[in-house]
Parts: structure tokens; C-alpha cells; sequence
């Protein structure tokens, strides 16, 4: 579980550094275009590819953490077998949609690879790339829950939607 965790404060920190990057490049660009009349023209297209696996990354963190918005108005108001029932499901179709973006991302593998972005030169994967391990972390993390709900191991909702839900 340590591993886990490790991890998981590594992702945020490359969180950080991608938040920090967007926002430098970005600014510095403001700064060169209008106060000096020219710009660096890679840090648009590097700031969009660090937009794209900064919200990707952060979805994994976020399911780690419970923290996706979800309408729970029925869930909240059902009895604790029924809730189970229906986070099995939920989380089973979570799981559902995440197979079909690995398989997709898979299948577009080698498009991506050979498309060329206009002003890095970096092929489109390292863009769409972040897709797989996105699709396969929220995946595992949903298909984990869902047995756990089944099996009962799980019960009711997690603790960060329960402060919410009361």
C-alpha cells in the first residue's frame, strides 16, 4: 500500500510541475507578445499538450480520491444493500467506458504515432497517450470498487461523497 501511495504523491507532483509549466509558458508568451511584439511560438502547443495530460492525470488522482462530481440523490436515499447494488453498477460502467477508451487508444496507436504536431515536431501520442495509462488506472481503480461492493467488502458511500451527501 506504500507503493500506492508513493505514486500517487508522484502523480501530483507531475501535477505540479505541468500546472507550473502551463502557467509560465503561458505567461511568459502574454509577456513577449505584447510588451516586446514577438512570442515563443512552442509554448503555445506545449502549454495545450501539458492543458491535456494535466486534466487526464488529475482524473486519476481524482477517482483515487472519490472526488469526481457525481448526482447521489438516489444513492443517498436508498437502503445499504440497495446502495451497494447500484455502486456496483455505477462503478461497473465506469469500468465499461474506460475498456472501450484503452481499446480505442490502442486501436489509434499507430495513427497517433504518425501524426506530427505542427510546431514541436512531437508525434500526436505523446498527446492522446496519456489515454492508456488514464483508461487503465481509473479502470482498475472502478473495477476494484465494484468488486468491492459486490462482494460486500465495501458498504455504502465513500467517506469524502458521505460528508458531502449529509
Amino acid at each position: 500500500m506504500k507503493l500506492v501511495d508513493y505514486f500517487f504523491k508522484a502523480l501530483e507532483v507531475v501535477l505540479v510541475f505541468l500546472l507550473a509549466g502551463m502557467t509560465i509558458m503561458v505567461f511568459a508568451n502574454v509577456v513577449l507578445r505584447y510588451g516586446f511584439g514577438s512570442g515563443i511560438d512552442i509554448s503555445e502547443e506545449l502549454s495545450r499538450f501539458f492543458f491535456v495530460w494535466l486534466i487526464f492525470l488529475g482524473a486519476i488522482v481524482a477517482m483515487r480520491h472519490n472526488m469526481h462530481m457525481g448526482f447521489d440523490l438516489v444513492v443517498t436515499s436508498v437502503s445499504e444493500p440497495v446502495r451497494r447494488v447500484l455502486l456496483t453498477v455505477a462503478n461497473g460502467l465506469v469500468l465499461a467506458v474506460c475498456i472501450m477508451v484503452l481499446w480505442g487508444s490502442l486501436a489509434q496507436f499507430h495513427v497517433n504515432a504518425t501524426n506530427i504536431a505542427p510546431v514541436t515536431r512531437m508525434p500526436m501520442f505523446w498527446v492522446f497517450g496519456v489515454l492508456i495509462p488514464m483508461s487503465s488506472l481509473i479502470g482498475l481503480m472502478a473495477g476494484l470498487r465494484m468488486l468491492g461492493y459486490a462482494t460486500g467488502r465495501l458498504k455504502g458511500l465513500p467517506t469524502s461523497e458521505r460528508s458531502v451527501a449529509e
